[in-house]
């Protein structure tokens, strides 16, 4: 009967892993553009709008990072996208 390979050595991957956390630690800068908005509702939505209008998705990866609802009728958002098109 043949005997079926285990799972391939993972040290190459540990290593990439470790250093890139390394340098995050170290203050290593992001390759994204990140801007913090709170703003009411309908304001909020025309801005995140705006991002996806100037920046398209395709080109710069615009998305929203993160986003929570704060006292009243606000949100907080975090956009986030590359700095320039290739």
């Amino acid at each position: 009967m043949m005997k079926i390979p285990g799972p391939p050595p993972l040290d190459g991957l540990r290593r990439r892993i470790s250093r890139y956390r390394q340098e995050a630690s170290a203050g290593g800068k992001s390759d994204f553009v990140r801007e913090t908005f709170c703003l009411s509702r309908p304001e909020a939505r025309a801005k995140a709008r705006e991002w996806f209008d100037e920046f398209p998705k395709a080109a710069y990866w615009t998305e929203v990072e993160s986003w929570r609802q704060v006292e009243g009728d606000r949100i907080e958002f975090t956009m986030r996208r590359l700095p320039s098109a290739d």
